[in-house]
């Protein structure tokens, strides 16, 4: 990739003092680890559409269909200020880029699910979206999110980074000349990729592409979609098996007997939940190398993130 990836996050998460108490929500593996190979577009909601800091403390009241950015002491209804605000942020930040979002996870403004609503008799129901969330995930409805919250998720962790690189990928794909070629090619690299995500998608997607019919420009008209939609389906150990089980398939007419009882009982420990899904993938990009198959070397499912990131090390 030429450029790093541009990531939107909620400001706080970067340690900036601009939450309503005069503090930030710091998270290291956002900044340290993360931030290596992403550029951070921040984005404080409360700050942006006016308010100080600190400031009064605000929750969502109503209910989890319709309701209101109030302040908790002051009573004062800033929804329009929010509202307002976010629908010019979002058609501000379709300059930037995006390959995706992190939000603060429970935030009125920037929390993406479960968020408190408070009824009429002060009960809260974790059933809310904040204000900013929710116009960001509509007017980009395809772009990986995430909070802070669920990135402790060592599986919800993978599928956002996973994707986010192919978003990165793709952006870029979207900036060069329509050429058949050119889309010929990302989609050949990621073919194994979007196997493990919805098979479904990969057969409608080689068919997209092979589609005589179509001119090149409404290919790539269409293909975007239609790989966001794929890559939001996560992956399973059962998907994962049947694609290391298709890579396999490129060796047999190379590996020894003993090789395929090996890579055999490597997947059998893997669906078992024994080892993690690095152990596969490692092996088989060991034969890769030994028998140098050209196909298999530009599958970005083999390697779809830096393995400095430790994405596929959990069981």
């Amino acid at each position: 990739m030429t450029a790093a990836i541009k990531l939107g996050v909620s400001q706080c998460l970067l340690g900036e003092k601009v939450r309503y108490d005069g503090g930030h929500k710091l998270d290291r593996f956002i900044t340290n680890t993360l931030g290596q190979y992403v550029t951070f577009v921040p984005v404080c909601p409360e700050v942006e559409c006016g308010l100080g800091v600190p400031r009064e403390a605000m929750r969502l009241e109503g209910t989890p269909e319709a309701f209101r950015l109030v302040t908790r002491n002051s009573r004062i209804d800033q929804t329009r200020r929010m509202v307002d605000w976010a629908e010019k942020r979002v058609r501000e930040l379709e300059k930037e880029g995006l390959c995706g979002f992190i939000f603060k996870s429970g935030s009125p403004s920037s929390g993406m699910e479960r968020v408190k609503v408070y009824g009429e008799k002060g009960m809260p129901v974790k059933k809310g979206v904040g204000i900013f969330a929710a116009r960001f995930m509509s007017h980009f409805p395809l772009l990986p999110v995430e909070d802070d919250g669920r990135l402790n998720d060592p599986r919800l962790r993978e599928h956002f980074i996973e994707l986010i690189f192919v978003f990165k990928r793709l952006r870029e794909l979207l900036a060069g000349e329509r050429k058949m070629g050119a889309l010929v090619d990302f989609h050949t690299r990621h073919k194994l990729l979007i196997m493990a995500h919805s098979p479904d998608h990969y057969r409608h997607m080689g068919k997209l592409v092979a589609d005589g019919s179509l001119t090149v420009s409404e290919k790539y008209d269409r293909y975007p979609t239609m790989i966001g939609e794929a890559m939001k389906f996560k992956t399973t150990v059962k998907k994962n098996v049947n694609v290391l089980q298709h890579i396999m398939g490129y060796f047999k007419k190379h590996i020894s007997p003993d090789e395929k009882q090996e890579i055999l009982e490597i997947f059998e420990l893997y669906r078992d939940g024994h080892v993690p899904l690095i152990v596969p993938v490692t092996l088989l990009n060991h034969y890769v190398r030994k028998y140098d198959q050209p196909y298999l070397k530009l599958q970005y499912y083999l390697n779809p993130h830096p393995l400095e990131l430790h994405l596929r090390n959990h069981v």
